[in-house]
């Protein structure tokens, strides 16, 4: 087992997903482009174009600045560990808005039948949500913080190697 995680890199379990998961992958090809393959190319080509294109450009850009804008907080690390409280939620908020930027934006045709919702509360909506996901995560990095600053202050306490605490 050991060498077969060497070789791999990580457990058969992992390997066992990764193979599921590209089946179910290409079965859901197999059964789109069997029913319409012109429109799936022209989606995989049109996905494809605007995420290297446009969206990669624009999120390097943000994320770069978000470097440069707050850089001051933590000058000597590379790489801050708070850029991920900033990654996460600004992801999800951004695939949000992908998959549901008809409806946000008023630009489809309501389904009124179906939601029985008026096209104006899906903007609060996402907006809301966002604010919640960003909530969350500066909850969770001032809890990281909190944690990290008592472990710190517990090294300090402690006594070094070698004193004893009677004497």
């Amino acid at each position: 087992m050991a060498r077969f995680v060497r070789w791999y890199g990580s457990s058969p379990l992992h390997l066992l997903v990764l193979i599921a998961s590209f089946a179910l992958t290409g079965y859901a090809l197999v059964r789109l482009f069997a029913v319409r393959p012109l429109e799936v190319a022209i989606w995989f080509v049109g996905a494809a174009i605007l995420h290297d294109l446009i969206l990669l450009p624009l999120y390097s850009l943000a994320d770069l600045s978000a470097h440069a804008v707050l850089q001051h907080r933590a000058p000597r690390m590379p790489h801050p560990p708070w850029i991920n409280y900033l990654r996460v939620p600004a992801f999800l908020s951004g695939v949000l808005l992908l998959v549901w930027f008809p409806l946000i934006f008023a630009l489809s045709t309501p389904y009124p039948g179906a939601t029985r919702l008026s096209m104006d509360v899906y903007l609060g909506r996402w907006l809301a949500v966002t604010a919640v996901l960003f909530a969350a995560s500066a909850v969770a990095f001032a809890l990281k913080l909190r944690r990290v600053r008592r472990a710190a202050r517990a090294d300090e306490e402690r006594p070094a190697p070698g004193h004893d605490a009677a004497s």
